[in-house]
């Protein structure tokens, strides 16, 4: 077994080692009770302080990524853009993948029970989530709840 090293009163980056937690990490190494200069209390393992893995309670990471994210033109352009049209439909529901096999937004084939399903979310809840055998009457219902739902056509075209 090694021997302990007290880590009490030193600092490692943002955080203060106040003095041992009540507890070892499952690891076996020490863990410490640490104060972040932002007035967080954390618990790090020792050995992620002393190699310099552990830095702060979080709050380094967090600003890093808000500075990062301020200088992506690419992030900041697509920032806020919506998921959904100008009537609240998702353009998942209105745009074919490229996975579909069927050829029809909203219907697939389940190959555990070799029936379709002809499924449509609005406003996120399912409006339509129903089984059938007949790939027609999906494709029937499907459109059923397009017209109830939406508000303009669904653009058949990628």
């Amino acid at each position: 077994m090694s021997k302990m090293i007290d880590l009490t009163h030193q600092k490692f980056g943002r955080l203060y080692v106040e003095g041992k937690a009540d507890y070892t990490g499952s690891n076996g190494n020490m863990r410490w009770q640490c104060v972040c200069d932002c007035g967080n209390h954390v618990v790090v393992d020792g050995y992620s302080l002393r190699r310099g893995i552990t830095k702060s309670c979080g709050c380094l990471r967090r600003e890093v990524a808000r500075k990062e994210a301020s200088n992506n033109e690419a992030f900041l352009a697509s920032q806020g853009n919506p998921l959904k049209n100008e009537y609240g439909v998702g353009f998942s529901s209105i745009y074919m993948g490229k996975r579909n096999r069927t050829g029809v937004i909203g219907v697939s084939f389940d190959t555990q029970s070799q029936r379709f399903v002809a499924r449509m979310m609005y406003h996120g809840k399912y409006v339509l989530n129903h089984v059938t055998s007949d790939f027609q009457e999906a494709v029937r219902l499907r459109k059923e709840a397009e017209e109830k739902y939406f508000k303009q056509p669904v653009n058949r075209e990628q």
